[in-house]
């Protein structure tokens, strides 16, 4: 998927004199044709993540429209004053592309796992964010950041996961629905939404069909396609990359809760708890740990089928 973002920045960079690359430490490797082909457009500009979102306000002030790419911590966390001051603050078309979403990065501890990377950014006037579930909705998102005016936070997984969408029907502020079921509605987002495809299927098998929406756009959320879907549903099971508060689960609750939805509609949050992981491995295993794999929310959902 990182693979795929970089790509596709190069790609519309042939052809649209305004896109920059900004990176902050990436590696020798990436994107030499960038380099190599506009050297006046490429800026690799070292450990100074805080430094390049101001540099690319400036950019984007002078009319042109800078990708930065980085570490999705040190983007959120480390940047956080910048993002709100510099971008959101002046309403710039910058787009953040942080890098290890998640438990990408779980081999290397808390330090570098991006679990509230949603939540953090959500809150801030003019920012949008996506998290999209495979490298076609990158190839569409890239495509369609280009005209977006606003600064863009766009949530990068770790790359080669299926491919599961279309890239006909990507929208920014759309939401994808890949099944269609009555009691329980899944909604999820980023490639938590393979995970989610997983369990629907297992479910099938038993005679049991789930409604799944795929949300690749946080902000601006779209509720009302979710609320055309819930005539007939009794649960709705949020799934994420992220901790339960602060993100996607967060914002159904929200939603839910402005509409009086929670009367009759039961919402569980899955997701990570408010605790600073303690745990090292991949990212398989760590979602394995913490229940998120297929296999565990297929059991949770079953329960209450």
């Amino acid at each position: 998927m990182r693979n795929t973002c970089l790509n596709s920045i190069y790609e519309i960079a042939k052809t649209n004199k305004k896109i920059i690359f900004v990176g902050s430490d990436l590696g020798a490797g990436v994107l030499q044709k960038f380099k190599k082909e506009m050297p006046t457009r490429f800026f690799m500009e070292g450990i100074s993540e805080q430094y390049i979102v101001g540099m690319a306000a400036g950019l984007a002030k002078e009319g042109l429209i800078p990708y930065v790419n980085t570490i999705s911590t040190f983007l959120t966390r480390r940047c956080f004053e910048q993002i709100v001051i510099d971008l959101c603050l002046h309403n710039l078309p910058v787009r953040l592309i942080g890098n290890g979403g998640g438990l990408v990065y779980g081999p290397l501890g808390p330090t570098h796992q991006a679990i509230e990377d949603i939540g953090i950014l959500r809150l801030l006037p003019n920012m949008t964010i996506c998290a999209v579930s495979d490298s076609n909705e990158m190839k569409s998102l890239i495509k369609e950041s280009v005209n977006w005016p606003f600064p863009l936070y766009i949530r990068i997984a770790r790359g080669g996961d299926k491919i599961i969408s279309s890239k006909k029907n990507f929208k920014i502020g759309k939401n994808e629905i890949y099944n269609k079921g009555k009691n329980v509605l899944i909604v999820s987002t980023g490639v938590m939404t393979q995970i989610g495809l997983e369990v629907v299927k297992k479910l099938k098998k038993e005679k049991k069909n789930c409604t799944l929406v795929h949300v690749h756009t946080l902000k601006p959320f779209s509720f009302k396609s979710i609320e055309k879907l819930l005539k007939n549903i009794n649960y709705i099971v949020s799934i994420e990359e992220h901790l339960s508060n602060g993100g996607l689960g967060t914002i159904l609750l929200e939603e839910l809760s402005n509409k009086n939805y929670l009367q009759k509609i039961k919402l569980h949050r899955l997701g990570l708890k408010n605790n600073f992981i303690t745990k090292y491995g991949s990212q398989d295993d760590l979602l394995k740990y913490f229940k998120l794999d297929s296999n565990s929310i297929y059991k949770f959902i079953k329960k209450i089928y």
